[in-house]
This record gives C-alpha cells, sequence and structure tokens, in this order.
C-alpha cells in the first residue's frame, strides 16, 4: 500500500515527503526496476530462439544485485536488492508476437526516466509510465501475480489465435526482493496516450451501485469517472459508423468470452475521449496535449492503439498509426461533435474465488445484487456487454436511399413510368370511346299527354345512391355485366299537358357522375300521385 513518509521514517529506502510503497520510496523503485529489467533482457539476448514448452511459464530466473557491484551486475547507490523475471522465455515471445525488438524494449524501459501517474482506484497501486508513452508499469499483489503465472498458457494460446484484442498486453512479470519486502511488478500496453488531451476519462464496468466518481477524485484536473456519471454526461452515448460499431462490439464480446472461461470477473473497460472540436477551439493540435515531445509519431508496438485492436484482417498497422487520430477510433456525439475514442479492458486479475463469492453474497443481502460490481464471471460478462452495446456504444443509421443506388436505378425507374403512362393513355381511350357508344342511352322518355296521367320515361345510370345531385368528384370506372359508363349526361324531359299548346322542354345535367346499375337494379317503377290527379312514372 501507498502512503507519504515525512523526515525520512519509512524504511532504509525512504526520504522525506516522497510517495512510498511497502517502505520503499518512489524514486528508489524506479531506479531498481530499471536496473533489473536492464540487465535481465540485456542478458535473455545470449540465449537462442526456440519454441515455448509448457516448462517456460513456470520457469523462474533471479539474480542479485549489490549496491558495490559484482562481475555481472553494475554498482548503484540503492540498497541491495534481488531481481526476479518469471517465464523470460514465454514474455520474449509476447513481446515478438507484439513487434516490439530487445533495443526498444530496452530504450523506453531503461534509458530515460519513468514517469509517476496518479491512481484513481483504491487498490493502492503505483503506475509507471515511459517517457515515449509506450509501456506501463504497475505494481499488483502477490494473488495477481499468481494469478497471471497460471493465466500464462491459455493467454498465450489466445493471442496465438487472435493477437487484435482488447485485453491487456502483459510484456514482462517482475519482483523486487529488498530487506524481507517482496514488491511484484507487471509491464503492459498503455491505453491512454498521455501526448492526447482526454477531455472525459470513464472507468466502466457494467454495474449501478456506488458507480460514481467521489468528490476528491473530481477535484483532480483529469478525473477518472464512472458508470453513472457516463450515463449523466453522455444520455445517447457515443455513435460509430456501422462498421467500426460491429468490429468494436464483436471484439468486446470474443474478449469477454475468454474471460469467462477463466473465470474473471470485475474487470473494468477504460475509456478516453478526445473532443477534437473542443480540442480545435482550445487551439491544441493533437500530438501536442501532454508529454515531452519525445513521443514519436505513430507507436512501434502492434497491435497496440485501440483502431489496432478492433480492425478486421487485411489492414496493415501502419496505415492505422501514421495517421492525425493517434490511433484512436473516430466517433460523434448525438450533437455531431468530432471524437476520437481511446479504450481497452484492465484489471483482468480478478479472478472469482471464495473471498469474492463472500463478498458478492454478502452485498446481495443488503442492496441488489444485479447491481454490485462483483458478481459470477457469466453474469458478469452478460451485464457488461449489455451496458457497452446499448448505454456506451451505439450504431449510426445509415441513410435509407443513397445517391450512388438511384443514379444505378434511374434508367429502369424512367422505363417502368414511362410504361405506366402509356398504359394509361390506352386506357383513357377506350374508355372515351366507350363513353361515346353509351351516350345515346341516358335520354329523354316521353310524356303522354292525352289524358291527366304523365309518363316519363327516363333511361338513365347513375352512381350515387340514385340521387344526381350527389355528385362524385372524380369518376370512378367499373366493368361488368349490365353496368354502363357515364362521364357526362344530358336527360331532357317533354313535359306536354293539358290547356297547353307549347312544349316545354327543362334541361338537367349530371357532370362527371358515374352510373352503376347492376342487373338486380336495371328496372325501378316509380308511381307518384299528383295533386292535379296526374301520374308520374319513370321506368328505368
Amino acid at each position: 500500500m501507498s502512503t507519504t513518509t515525512e523526515n525520512g521514517m519509512g524504511g532504509p529506502w525512504s526520504t522525506s515527503r516522497e510517495k512510498t510503497y511497502k517502505k520503499t520510496t518512489s524514486s528508489a523503485l524506479k531506479g531498481a526496476i530499471q536496473l533489473g529489467i536492464g540487465y535481465t533482457v540485456g542478458n535473455l539476448t545470449s540465449k537462442p530462439d526456440r519454441d515455448v514448452l509448457m516448462q517456460d511459464f513456470y520457469v523462474v530466473e533471479s539474480v542479485f544485485l549489490p549496491s558495490e557491484g559484482s562481475n555481472l551486475t553494475p554498482a548503484h547507490h540503492y540498497p541491495d536488492f534481488r531481481f526476479k523475471t518469471y517465464a523470460p522465455l514465454a514474455f520474449r515471445y509476447f513481446r515478438d508476437l507484439f513487434g516490439i525488438k530487445p533495443d526498444d524494449y530496452l530504450y523506453s524501459l531503461v534509458n530515460e526516466p519513468l514517469i509517476e501517474l496518479t491512481n484513481p482506484g483504491a487498490s493502492g497501486s503505483l503506475f509507471y509510465l515511459t517517457s515515449d508513452d509506450e509501456f506501463i508499469i504497475k505494481t499488483v499483489q502477490h494473488k495477481e501475480a499468481k494469478f497471471l503465472q497460471r493465466l500464462l498458457p491459455g493467454y498465450y494460446m489466445n493471442l496465438n489465435q487472435n493477437p487484435r484484442t482488447l485485453l491487456p498486453k502483459f510484456y514482462g512479470l517482475y519482483c523486487i526482493q529488498s530487506g524481507g519486502i517482496n514488491i511484484r511488478l507487471v509491464v503492459m500496453n498503455n491505453v491512454l496516450p498521455r501526448s492526447v488531451k482526454m477531455h472525459y476519462k470513464y472507468d466502466l464496468k457494467g454495474s449501478t451501485y456506488k458507480r460514481r466518481a467521489s468528490r476528491k477524485e473530481r477535484e483532480k484536473t483529469c478525473p477518472t469517472y464512472k458508470d453513472l456519471d457516463f450515463q449523466d454526461m453522455h444520455e445517447e452515448g457515443l455513435y460509430f459508423d456501422a462498421e467500426t460499431y460491429n468490429n468494436l462490439m464483436k471484439t468486446l464480446q470474443r474478449d469477454c468470452r475468454v474471460l469467462e472461461s477463466f473465470k474473471i470477473m470485475d474487470y473494468s473497460l477504460l475509456l478516453g475521449v478526445h473532443v477534437l472540436d473542443q480540442s480545435q477551439r482550445e487551439g491544441g493540435e493533437l500530438g501536442q496535449a501532454g508529454g515531452d515531445g519525445r513521443r514519436p509519431v505513430g507507436q512501434r508496438v502492434l497491435y497496440s492503439t485501440a483502431m489496432e485492436s478492433i480492425q478486421g484482417d487485411g489492414k496493415a498497422a501502419e496505415t492505422l498509426t501514421n495517421d492525425d487520430t493517434m490511433g484512436g477510433i473516430p466517433a460523434k456525439t448525438h450533437k455531431e461533435e468530432k471524437l476520437f475514442i481511446f479504450l481497452g479492458i484492465i484489471d483482468i486479475l480478478q479472478s472469482y474465488r471464495f473471498i469474492k463469492k463472500l463478498e458478492h453474497s454478502w452485498k446481495a443481502l443488503v442492496y441488489d445484487g444485479d447491481s454490485v460490481s462483483v458478481h459470477r464471471p457469466g453474469f458478469y460478462a452478460s451485464r457488461f456487454l449489455k451496458f457497452m452495446s446499448t448505454r456506451v456504444f451505439r450504431k449510426t443509421q445509415p441513410l435509407r436511399f443513397s445517391p450512388s443506388k438511384k443514379t444505378r436505378t434511374s434508367i429502369p425507374a424512367l422505363k417502368s413510368s414511362s410504361q405506366e403512362i402509356l398504359s394509361l393513355q390506352a386506357d383513357e381511350r377506350n374508355r372515351e370511346d366507350r363513353r361515346d357508344r353509351l351516350a345515346g342511352a341516358c335520354s329523354l322518355a316521353s310524356l303522354d299527354g292525352q289524358g291527366t296521367q304523365h309518363s316519363l320515361t327516363l333511361t338513365l345510370c347513375f352512381g350515387s345512391y340514385l340521387r344526381p345531385d350527389l355528385v362524385p368528384a372524380n369518376p370512378s370506372f367499373y366493368e361488368g355485366s349490365s353496368m354502363g359508363t357515364i362521364s357526362t349526361s344530358s336527360i331532357f324531359v317533354n313535359v306536354d299537358k293539358e290547356r297547353e299548346d307549347v312544349a316545354s322542354s327543362s334541361t338537367f345535367t349530371l357532370e362527371d357522375s358515374a352510373i352503376c346499375l347492376t342487373s338486380e337494379q336495371s328496372t325501378m317503377d316509380v308511381d307518384i300521385d299528383r295533386d292535379d290527379g296526374s301520374v308520374l312514372d319513370v321506368y328505368l
């Protein structure tokens, strides 16, 4: 556990007002790390390359480095210590798999001073970053180091099958012994490049119980927020194009399946968000937001960036690292703000052991068991993936009709539309001919004036329920037996009465009326008794 000592109290490696870890000052720890790694990696180059065997995963090499030096080790001004290297040949294979040459590995870790980082977690571990932004050195507990040793054979198999992964890339496992104290270290890839300013940083687990940054954490210059904070600050999530979203979720599903097979839980997704529009307003440039300027453009380590980790096969690493994104994944907010996303899965050295089972059982009695972080690996993986796919990452909806598709289909569409127009014109001509033939069917019936009875015979067809005053706006055309169609009809009524020598004619016009009568409605007799004694007979 790390503390801050004063007045030199705290062990032989302590100095005043300096951060310590297990009574060892940070400066002494950094010096011992560089001395030990420099010796072991340099000594490993003399061993020939060969295939990794099963027993190589359990080999531990040890070397003693006295302060006065020896025939094999250089002198130094730190207390005497012993440096152990776990599975050196296996980790050499891992470094070769990611394209890390021994000279580059030594240059990053040994030649330049290590940079100490603040730890946002509750583990109390120390974090050191190399000056070229390539590697992270983290202190781990004994149970975590032991679990990583057991994990190495399966980890080796997974990397062989899929080097493109968001899981941590382990490059070395070491231990420093001095004064009866063991300090275990692991070297990993750096997820968040220091040269790119992270406007937002999140540690996401998919749980909601106590998943909010503390007040002390929020007061920091670049705080690390948690799940509930993300939901408050990014309610709509982060949007990716369809291909990127599918690749990202496929990678997460594959990695979670591996972690579940190892019975690992309580891991997190470290997410860094760089807002490109905000960076341009602030006058900064990508790649110059931090650091000492010695970081090269593009990382040397293969598959180490977020974009490389989710890309499918067929894309060279050079095309993904030598661009302006610094390996970030392009994304947008619901307000169309341009982003670069940096992410990776961290803290995978937590297995679902007896202690974790007890912790889950106790919290489940007090709180909602499904909302707490500690849970069985299968449920944890499914909850983790559901949260990432629905709350954090979302897919942009493509346009339904693209211009390219319209261009390709314009000629067939024009042909089909022209054919439809021609067929409609032909049908219209046929209907006009039919109207002309049926025009005589709408005529005047005579009214007989020999008595007081007037006989009116009307031969007509009408389609508004025998109401010529209700005329539809648009004509309706039907075809069938005993059916006729009339577009414009004129009905002439000649009335001859007694005592009147003059014949009067009345004209009723039905405009655009479609008159339809079936065989059952073809004949209709109407007798109307009038006051003057005359009878009006209507025959249809």
